[in-house]
């Protein structure tokens, strides 16, 4: 008998609908107005990276024969038409949601974007002013020749395509590109009328001043419509780690942005016969070439300037203490006694910095060892670990080049690094080190003692203040010690395994989760209670997703909160009728990994590093660890029920994809984010 075919949703038409409910948010009126023009920008800038590195990388499968196409599961050429056709239905919300809703709501605030065309007389002084004082020197055209090859569009850039023409002739008309230099600041704030706020693109600018860019040539219709080109950005670089590995990165940087075309955003205004002309010079495919507005690159919005009220944004919320940890007093001395939890990014950053300064300046600390994925600008935790070595700890870094596009400062604090006495390792040849962990050596009583740091989320404390992540404190030997056999390993660039407490990629960490899964179905098959609870960013593993359906079918009960892609297909007869899954969009980002297993009534929570996705299973170097102290179990698990019952901000992911938010039996409203910040603030400032 014929196996049945596993429901399984491809994963970039999941991820697509992970990016509709980013653009719920910005559709939902009970969000300030500010933060909704913000999320419309983290729209944008996903489905920027999205084109850059998965839509390319299916661009490359198209050509496939019929054999590798049957292997990879689906048709890649088919899948691509299906991405422009979702895309661009997202692209019509979006634009109809900036111009028709958000546009007139600040409207209603006495906030008004001005176009070029909508510029009075004195307005229309003052911008031309800034433009010949601040700007005008900044663009140079480019004047093109039909007959000879286009000019290369750089990845992600704004540009103008101009043509230039007589009125009633088409005669000698002339075609020009005009780039805005990336450090063009993108918004002007006008001076104020009558409590009216007025701001202007930088495209409207340059749009308004054309004649002062073109004065040299007799024409009098100058159209100038916007278009950004979107490349292909995966990296092709030697895997092979050596002295020359950070010169081939940094190449392979260099090459990126002159990567295979994969989108082609255009002003829908544009003339057809300028459209034509531009198409085929650039020859794009049809399915890149996007529609869209006159405002490209609108990731920038994430810095929309807030002229009006306090309220049109989230207020700032006060990062809480941890209660029993002091900055004034040694955190060691607190693990000795028991695990501390913090919770980001409703508690500060603070007492992961203060637990790296304290070892940094304390005597008897001798070791760092620590793994760094992404960094924040100016970061504290290097200048932490700079210090330490400053002061004679042997201080041993992981810094994991690959981060995608992270590459150009990790390699920079690489660098840096190297130069104050810090011992770099960049990396395994063939693995991804995304794991956030470190251990501290202490020498008491003439013996060592570690205390580690495990964390959800990277030692970056900018990231630190907008995704939700747990960090623990820990001294418990098995974990520890699990740790030391692991960083021993990576500092001679090598894989260890068989731990006795941690779940590590890419040699334990498949065949672990399975005995964990396999457990409760045994249960389940005994008639005993049996449940799993993950929480997870994506889910896309197709040996997960089916030892999840098995796990259904047998009766565990399984709820998963998958905040984006997720190739599990919840409630399909046969499949996983007792599977319900939930995504969280909120103010924070969702960015924590929780795997709760039932056990049979002695429940047992473990926190990762990893998604339940192949390449974390398989090409990264990941670390899972379990929750050891009762207390900090509770604690997680009260917050995880939060979200459990989330009726505000939680989404019903179904094989209908439509998104719905989630309705439950309470009849009081529960916004997780919102109840944790309060349920921490009542326990810890108690």
């Amino acid at each position: 008998m014929a196996k049945k075919k596993l429901p399984f949703l491809n994963r970039e038409i999941s991820w697509l609908y992970f990016n509709e409910r980013v653009l719920q948010e910005a559709a939902d009126e009970t969000v300030p107005l500010i933060e909704r023009i913000k999320f419309l920008s983290i729209f944008s800038s996903n489905l920027e990276e999205f084109y850059r590195v998965r839509v390319a990388t299916l661009s490359r499968l198209v050509n496939l024969n019929d054999k590798a196409k049957a292997l990879l599961g689906f048709n890649p050429k088919k899948v691509l038409n299906e991405i422009k056709n979702i895309v661009v239905k997202h692209e019509r919300r979006f634009e109809n949601l900036f111009q028709a809703t958000l546009i007139n709501e600040l409207a209603q605030n006495r906030i008004f974007i001005l176009n070029d065309t909508q510029l009075n007389v004195a307005r229309g002084e003052f911008v031309r002013n800034h433009f010949r004082d601040k700007i005008l020197s900044n663009l140079v055209p480019i004047m093109i020749d039909l007959e000879v090859s286009f000019p290369e569009l750089k990845d992600r850039r704004l540009y103008f395509f101009v043509r230039l023409t007589k009125k009633g002739s088409k005669k000698g008309e002339k075609y020009a590109l005009i780039e805005l230099p990336n450090n063009l600041p993108r918004f002007l704030v006008l001076p104020e009328t009558n409590g009216l706020k007025f701001i202007i693109l930088a495209e409207d600018i340059v749009k308004y001043c054309l004649d002062d860019i073109f004065y040299v040539f007799n024409y009098d219709v100058i159209e100038a419509f916007s278009i950004q080109m979107t490349r292909d950005a995966e990296l092709d670089i030697d895997k092979n780690v050596s002295d020359k590995f950070i010169e081939e990165l940094k190449t392979s940087l260099d090459k990126r942005k002159k990567g295979k075309p994969m989108r082609l955003l255009y002003d829908t205004e544009m003339p057809f016969d300028m459209l034509s002309v531009l198409v085929s010079k650039l020859k794009i495919e049809a399915e890149g070439l996007i529609p869209g507005n006159r405002y490209h690159r609108f990731k920038d919005f994430i810095a929309f300037p807030n002229v009006g009220s306090k309220e049109l944004e989230y207020p700032p919320v006060e990062p809480l203490k941890v209660k029993g940890l002091h900055r004034t007093e040694s955190i060691f001395n607190k693990l000795s006694e028991r695990d501390y939890l913090v919770n980001l990014p409703y508690q500060s950053y603070d007492y992961i910095i203060l637990f790296l300064r304290e070892a940094a300046i304390d005597p008897k600390v001798t070791e760092i060892n620590i793994t760094l994925y992404r960094l924040a600008e100016n970061s504290k935790v290097i200048n932490t670990l700079i210090n330490a070595a400053k002061n004679g700890k042997k201080v041993n870094c992981v810094v994991e080049l690959k981060a995608r596009f992270d590459e150009s400062a990790n390699i920079f604090w690489t660098n840096r690094l190297m130069e104050e006495g810090v011992n770099v390792n960049y990396g395994l040849t063939d693995y991804k080190v995304h794991s956030k962990i470190c251990l501290v050596k202490r020498i008491e009583k003439g013996r060592p003692v570690y205390y580690a740091n495990l964390a959800t989320g990277n030692f970056n404390e900018k990231t630190a203040r907008i995704y939700c992540d747990h960090s623990i404190f820990t001294a418990k030997k098995e974990i520890t010690g699990d740790l030391l056999k692991l960083f021993t390993a990576l500092n001679k660039k090598t894989i260890a395994k068989d731990f006795k407490c941690l779940i590590v990629s890419p040699l334990d960490s498949r065949n672990r989760i399975y005995e964990l899964i396999n457990r409760e179905i045994k249960f389940a098959k005994a008639k005993k209670p049996a449940y799993l609870i993950l929480k997870v960013n994506s889910l896309a593993d197709e040996g997960v997703v089916e030892k999840l359906y098995e796990a259904s079918n047998a009766g565990v009960q399984i709820k998963l909160i998958v905040r984006g892609i997720c190739c599990l297909v919840p409630g399909v007869v046969g499949f996983s009728e007792n599977i319900t899954v939930i995504s969280i969009i909120d103010k924070f980002l969702e960015h924590a990994r929780v795997f709760i297993f039932g056990n049979g009534g002695k429940e047992e929570m473990f926190l990762s590093s990893a998604d339940l996705m192949s390449r974390n299973f398989e090409h990264r170097v990941e670390v899972g660890f379990p929750v050891l102290d009762e207390q900090v179990k509770n604690e997680i698990r009260d917050i995880i029920e939060f979200q459990l019952q989330d009726n505000v901000k939680a989404r019903d992911i179904t094989k209908l994809n439509n998104n719905k938010y989630h309705k439950n039996r309470l009849t009081a409203k529960v916004r997780a984010q919102v109840q944790t910040y309060n349920y921490l603030k009542n326990k810890h400032n108690s």
